[in-house]
Parts: C-alpha cells; structure tokens; sequence
C-alpha cells in the first residue's frame, strides 16, 4: 500500500510577522514608562513653563496689556501669555522624547528594532504617538491652572483645547522625530532646536499679538503654523476676546501640520531603509 508523503510545509513562510498595532503599541507604552520613571524630567517640564509663565507674565504685568472688545477691560498679560505657556510645554515633551531616538540608536536599542520583522512604519506610529501623549499630558495637566489666568471657558472651549493641545503635540512631536531620524549626536540635536524650534515658538504669537509686529515679522508669524495653534487656545480659552483667526482656520491648519509632519517623519524612515549599504 503506497504512502503519501506529508507537504513539507515552508517554515519562512509559516513565520508571522507582527501587525502594524502591536509594534507601535509597545514602542507607545515604552515611551510612557521610561519618561514617568524620570521623575526629575516630569516636574522640570512642568516647572520650567510654569516658573517662566510667572516671572515673565508679572514682569509684563504692568506695561503690557491686550485689549479685548469694545467696552471691556484690558486682560493681564498672564491670560495673554497663558496658552503661549502650554505650547511650551508641549514643544519641551516632545523635544526631550524625540532627543531619546538618538539614545536608543547610540545604545543599540534602535538597530535592534530596525533589525526585527516590523514595518517602519511601526517605529515611526510608536514613536511619535508616545513623545505626543507625552506632551499631551502635559499640556492638559498645565490646564489647571487656567482659573489664575482668569480663564471661565465652557465645556464646548475646554474640549476644543484639550483637542487643539493634542494635535500641537503631535505635530511638534513628528517634527521632532524628522530631525532627530538622521542625527547621531544629541549636541547636534540641540543646536537644531536652538536654530529652529525655540524661534518657532517665539514667533508663534505667544509672546505678543500677531497684529502688534512689524511688518516683515508679522509675515513670517503668519506663516508660522504654530501660531495656529497658540491663536486657537485662545479661541478655546478666551471665546469672548478677539483673536486672529477664527477656530475652523486655525484647526484646519493644526490638522494641516500634523498630516504634513507626520508624512515627512515617514518619507525619512524610508528614505532611510532604501539607502545602499556601506
């Protein structure tokens, strides 16, 4: 009686390699808990924005005021500079998480998961989604110290706040990754923030009015998408004074930076991967 030989199943092929989810989720969840067992690092990035917030609004207390509509009395430069403060935070999360790409290439962690059978995609969805809860959390922790800066927003401001603080963080934190992909050197990486993230914020509108700068600044502030993002806290914040734009402008542009971002933190992950050997 013949016998029929079993297939000789492919075990390359048996292999399953990991979802795009799962990878991500736990490069997300690695993120977390590194950054919350550096309890210095979770109370300078509150503390520094807080500190600078107090100083700086009270020293401009009085001799600068903006003022609201007709009839209404001048705001402190506190309610000012207040949403201006927790865009700090967020660009100073999502600076220090994107500054640990670097770490985890010179430690070897990163070449290990470039190495693994996982989409890029993965690093680059981890990644970002991890440094921007971070800065999330952040931001949205700054919150509650809205009533000192004389903040009576209702539930529809708050949440539009907690949603335009979720997308800046996002943005910021894709932004981040896009410069600290090709770089080695956490000494590079600071020079690069100094020249353009830090200028990012100061021209973002957070520290004086879009409509009190001069001419040639008032043109690189518009085309700043950051201060999008400041004049839309404002819009959450502050429904009843004037600000620049309107909130559907300014979260069009938010969501407009954060699509560009995060497709420029892809398009350097695989620009990378087709790169030849040396």
């Amino acid at each position: 009686m013949a016998t029929i030989a079993a297939p000789v199943r492919n075990t390359a092929s048996a292999v399953r390699t990991p979802g795009l989810w799962t990878p991500a989720y736990s490069l997300w969840r690695r993120e977390l808990v590194r950054f919350y067992r550096q309890k210095a690092r979770v109370v300078g990035v509150i503390a520094s924005p807080l500190l600078f917030w107090v100083v700086l609004g009270s020293g401009f207390a009085n001799t600068f005021r903006t003022h609201g509509a007709a009839g209404a009395n001048d705001s402190h430069y506190l309610s000012f500079f207040f949403p201006g403060a927790i865009v700090m935070i967020v660009l100073f999360t999502a600076i220090f998480s994107m500054m640990s790409l670097i770490q985890d290439r010179n430690e070897g962690f990163l070449l290990s998961v470039l190495a693994a059978p996982i989409s890029r995609s993965s690093i680059v969805l981890g990644k970002v989604l991890g440094g921007a809860t971070l800065a999330a959390i952040q931001g949205w922790i700054f919150l509650v110290f809205s009533p000192l800066a004389g903040v009576h927003a209702d539930v529809g401001g708050i949440l539009y706040s907690l949603l335009v603080i979720a997308l800046t963080s996002f943005s910021l934190t894709a932004l981040g990754f896009i410069i600290a992909w090709p770089m080695d050197s956490t000494q590079a990486f600071h020079a690069v923030i100094n020249l353009i993230l830090i200028p990012l914020w100061l021209m973002s509108g957070a520290l004086f009015p879009v409509s009190g700068a001069s001419g040639w600044l008032r043109w690189l502030m518009l085309l700043n998408p950051l201060t999008y993002g400041v004049d839309a806290l404002r819009n959450g914040l502050f429904p009843t004074q004037p600000t620049t734009f309107s909130p559907e402008v300014n979260l069009a542009v938010t969501l407009g930076f954060c699509a560009v971002v995060f497709l420029g933190s892809w398009a350097v992950v695989n620009r990378r991967t087709n790169k030849p050997a040396a």
